[in-house]
């Protein structure tokens, strides 16, 4: 039990000596006046000035190891970005020759929208003016148009041709047609000098015959047309007697409202026959005009009575709100009275406890050796 007792009695009195030894260069260097007066410890700093110089050696060689990693990343990435320029040229190229190869426009669903030849490959719109195609909806086929202008005019130059050589021959057949004419004339005019002597004699009778028989013609045509026009005239008289009579009873002059009935419906009439109303169609417009005015009246009194209640509606609620608004400021008034009186006690209150506090509590005033106590050790 002695020994462990001096044991630890010489280890606690070693603590406090050195606690002690501390105490006393503490001292040494707070109440020193020069060291007190700059306030700093030299050798702390000049501990962390050299833990900067070398904080900052250790940065420095960082920073060089960043930049040199950095230049050769950007050297990799200058040849990585040569490399994809490079495979993407070639790609493109190789997307162009297979384009060119293996995708023409032609081989396209969509080439006969983009072809540039389209026009001259397309039918033209017609053919000719017997085109089939042309019907009358087309609008594809004008007055003043020629399209066949050219197969025309070379028809037209052979058919020219073809009627200059007839014509030709025509002339050639005349003349000789003439000079046999000619010769039958001569044959024929002294045959017919005969004949006229004999012929005059023919006519003089020929026409006393003849100027008998249209004599009796014109008497009769005469007689027959003097019959049928007194015919014409009684059928006339008669057609417009049974004109007038079917006039006097047709639905035009009796103005039957049947006669405006439409196929498509009975609420549909035909507009030129239209006479206007029935007297049943006037009273049943009528009526139901009357029903609209007093369902009109109706709806006004309806209409009239929620206003009405409305208006009561709004009446009370202002009148609620007026009492409520009233009610609210006797509240404020009395709340406003409650806090006055409870400042007042508060105030009251505040100063019993400043004058008791002054009066009673503070009444100890600090001397010089209060304050000498203190800064007498170096915590």
């Amino acid at each position: 039990m002695h020994k462990l007792d001096g044991l630890v009695d010489s280890k606690e009195a070693s603590i406090l000596a050195r606690r002690r030894d501390e105490e006393v260069q503490r001292q040494n260097r707070i109440f020193n006046t020069r060291i007190r007066t700059i306030g700093i410890d030299q050798q702390a700093l000049d501990a962390q000035i050299q833990d900067r110089k070398i904080q900052d050696e250790t940065e420095a060689r960082k920073h060089i190891a960043f930049a040199k990693d950095l230049i050769r990343h950007d050297q990799t990435m200058c040849l990585l970005d040569d490399r994809h320029k490079h495979d993407v040229i070639n790609m493109n190229k190789a997307v162009s020759e297979y384009r060119i190869c293996y995708q023409k426009p032609e081989t396209r669903r969509e080439f006969d929208l983009n072809d540039p030849q389209a026009l001259k490959k397309d039918v033209p719109a017609r053919i000719s003016d017997t085109d089939p195609r042309c019907t009358v909806s087309s609008i594809q086929k004008f007055t003043g148009e020629d399209i066949n202008q050219q197969e025309r005019i070379r028809r037209q130059q052979e058919q020219i041709r073809e009627w200059s050589l007839a014509q030709q021959n025509e002339l050639k057949n005349a003349l000789e047609d003439q000079k046999f004419a000619n010769r039958l004339y001569d044959n024929t005019r002294i045959a017919l000098d005969r004949r006229i002597c004999d012929l005059q004699q023919m006519e003089e009778d020929t026409r006393r015959a003849v100027t008998i028989t249209t004599k009796d013609f014109n008497w009769a045509q005469a007689t027959e047309k003097a019959a049928r026009q007194k015919l014409e005239k009684q059928q006339e008289q008669e057609d417009n007697l049974v004109e007038i009579e079917n006039l006097l009873h047709s639905d035009l002059l009796t103005e039957n409202p049947k006669q405006a009935t439409s196929a498509f419906g009975p609420n549909h009439v035909i507009v030129h026959r239209w006479k206007g109303m029935t007297q049943d169609q006037i009273d049943d417009v009528i009526r139901r005009q009357k029903q609209q005015v007093q369902e009109r009246k109706r709806l006004e009194e309806e209409e009239r009575q929620v206003n009405a209640e409305w208006d009561r509606r709004r009446i009370n609620d202002a009148r609620a709100a007026v009492l409520m608004e009233r009610h609210q400021k006797r509240v404020q008034r009395q709340l406003r009275k409650a806090v006055d009186c409870q400042n007042m006690l508060l105030c009251k209150d505040h100063k019993e406890r400043e004058r008791f506090l002054k009066n009673e509590v503070y009444v100890n005033v600090p001397t010089a050796k209060y304050f000498e106590q203190f800064n007498t050790t170096s915590r």
